[in-house]
């Protein structure tokens, strides 16, 4: 499907807000900056939020939903903002960490006796593996800031990540061989946040997706954030789109990841990945986070937790800069998600960026327009 010449057919009427760039190519506007990536047909849509502690500075729908229907992008669209879920998870973990029922510091075992069990791959090839104790056990800590030794995910999680229960994926991931000391090296892992999670779930007795509701957003009021969507909501869910055989264009496509249809009650919420979410959604959390633990005069951690999520949680000796389930570098945090989503908190500006699109790859100049996003949000707004 070519839609560059709907794009650019369309575009005048993709936007909630539009102006014209000033002299020296500086936006006067969010929508302004953006503008530009549709109608080349590099982006399909996009929300953004610029706001710092108390409020929304800017509120921003460009481009489509569904660039074949020519679906302007709405500002309350449904994202799924895959691994955004994961700070939302540390959240939700750091909770019961205030409250003294877990510990960063406590062995995975003593929570989940199945990875007493668990080996570490010393050497492997096509024909023969080596496997041998792990010297040191996982920990919540190293569960949360990708340093278990564990994979991405296990070959059960097939063909989507999201049928398995999430007590019988754990039990997979304690059943296979780490792939390094835990405390070493860092390693992405959707297979350690979700272990975190059934950590939660064993402590509390309650499931993971129900503790989010009950004591994350209900009370934030994040009212469409969810692991199912409704029908009503799936009919607000932005398009997914990536670049066609011939990278000349951008192509729909459903989100591989996941069981589909997404309302179906047999789907896994998957702590690591499987948020669904609005734009205003991310923002209550993000500000929670700003305000040190608070939102509206509500106290949901203490500022302890939020320092230990915020800084640097990987080991001295490794150069990557991971808090809890959080990027982090000199007074900046955040997550992106698969789908090119991403949330960024400036402690320092006092600015919180949230740029929603739902993309898997991009054509011609469509990769830049986040870039163009934070350079117009912090010229207009720092």
């Amino acid at each position: 499907m070519n839609t560059n010449n709907s794009n650019n057919s369309l575009s005048q009427r993709a936007a909630v807000s539009t102006s014209s760039p000033l002299p020296g190519g500086k936006a006067t506007s969010i929508a302004a900056a953006l503008r530009p990536f549709v109608e080349s047909g590099g982006l399909a849509g996009a929300v953004t939020i610029v706001a710092n502690r108390e409020k929304i500075l800017s509120l921003d729908a460009v481009g489509f939903a569904d660039i074949a229907a020519g679906k302007a992008m709405p500002p309350d669209a449904l994202f799924w903002v895959a691994s955004q879920t994961k700070p939302v998870t540390a959240v939700a973990v750091m909770m019961l960490v205030d409250e003294g029922k877990i510990h960063l510091d406590d062995p995975v075992t003593q929570y989940l006796p199945e990875f007493k069990e668990q080996w570490l791959a010393v050497e492997k090839n096509e024909q023969h593996i080596l496997l041998k104790k792990p010297a040191t056990p996982i920990t919540v800590g190293h569960l949360l800031c990708h340093v278990s030794g564990m994979p991405f995910s296990t070959s059960i999680e097939q063909p989507t990540l999201d049928m398995l229960p999430l007590a019988k994926a754990v039990r997979s991931y304690a059943m296979t061989p780490l792939q390094w000391e835990p405390g070493t090296k860092y390693q992405y892992s959707n297979a350690g946040v979700n272990t975190a999670a059934r950590i939660l779930e064993v402590v509390t007795g309650s499931d993971y997706a129900d503790f989010l509701d009950e004591r994350l957003f209900g009370p934030l009021g994040m009212i469409d954030a969810t692991f199912w969507p409704s029908p009503r909501q799936v009919a607000r869910l932005a398009k997914s789109y990536r670049p066609n055989a011939a990278k000349t264009a951008l192509e729909e496509f459903t989100i591989e990841q996941l069981y589909h249809p997404l309302a179906d009650r047999r789907r896994q919420p998957m702590p690591a990945g499987g948020l669904f979410a609005t734009t205003t959604d991310m923002l209550r959390f993000c500000q929670m986070l700003l305000n040190h633990g608070v939102f509206q005069d509500r106290r949901y951690l203490s500022e302890a937790a939020v320092q230990q999520m915020t800084t640097k949680q990987t080991p001295p000796e490794l150069s990557d800069n991971y808090g809890l389930c959080l990027s982090t570098s000199e007074g900046v945090f955040g997550h992106g998600g698969a789908y090119a989503t991403h949330m960024s908190i400036d402690t320092k500006r006092n600015l919180i960026l949230i740029y929603h699109v739902q993309h898997c790859g991009f054509i011609a100049d469509g990769d830049k327009a986040h870039a163009a996003f934070k350079q117009a949000a912090e010229e207009l707004f720092s």
